[in-house]
């Protein structure tokens, strides 16, 4: 479900003090019923093991592969234009007891690269000649008491053609990629509970 700006910007998250010069281009919801305060690692663990972009819908799959072409063919993804490369890791700037922190994994089916990976919120990052692009993950209590997953995406765009591209592809987001991420999220939060709730073991509450 889309949320307003200030869902994230009125919480207290640590990424704030590394993206002043970012932009939040969407905040998003997701429900894991039963959540409580702790879970978020399991949150992260069951989302790793739903199998990220490779294991979604076909639309979401061939929007992606379409992405990946035209980034192919016009240069787009290139290391020079990449995190490290093009602009600096967040990591950078990070406070060093977070910089000391776990950062969490990277795989080759998750472009974006960690940053930090907390108790309660973890941050990834991805760059090329479009953007420079973070995703946070954040864990907070809803309305019903349960605690629930949110997405913010935070954006610099690599000047005009970088603003072109976001408006560009904001009604694919909306109306393909997150109904689908939402599906494959929640849907992956109720089998990780149902799996432990079968072996003996319940989310913590």
């Amino acid at each position: 479900m889309s949320l307003p700006t200030t869902a994230h910007t009125s919480h207290p998250w640590r990424i704030h003090a590394l993206t002043s010069d970012f932009s939040v281009e969407d905040v998003w919801s997701f429900r894991t019923p039963g959540a409580g305060p702790d879970d978020f690692p399991a949150m992260l663990a069951a989302m790793r093991a739903a199998g990220g972009p490779v294991k979604q819908t076909w639309p979401v799959r061939f929007l992606f592969a379409v992405r990946w072409k035209l980034g192919s063919l016009l240069g787009w993804d290139r290391a020079s234009a990449g995190v490290g490369e093009r602009v600096a890791s967040l990591r950078d700037r990070l406070p060093a007891d977070v910089r000391d922190a776990p950062r969490g994994p990277d795989n080759e089916n998750m472009p974006l690269r960690a940053v930090y990976e907390l108790d309660m919120e973890s941050a990834r990052e991805l760059a090329n000649r479009t953007v420079h692009t973070v995703m946070h993950l954040g864990w907070v209590q809803g309305a019903n008491g349960d605690h629930e997953l949110r997405m913010a995406v935070l954006v610099k765009p690599n000047g005009w053609f970088g603003r072109l591209y976001m408006a560009a592809i904001a009604p694919f987001r909306h109306l393909i990629v997150y109904p689908a991420l939402t599906r494959q999220w929640e849907r992956a939060w109720l089998d990780r509970d149902h799996a432990g709730a079968a072996g003996g073991e319940g989310t913590s509450r």
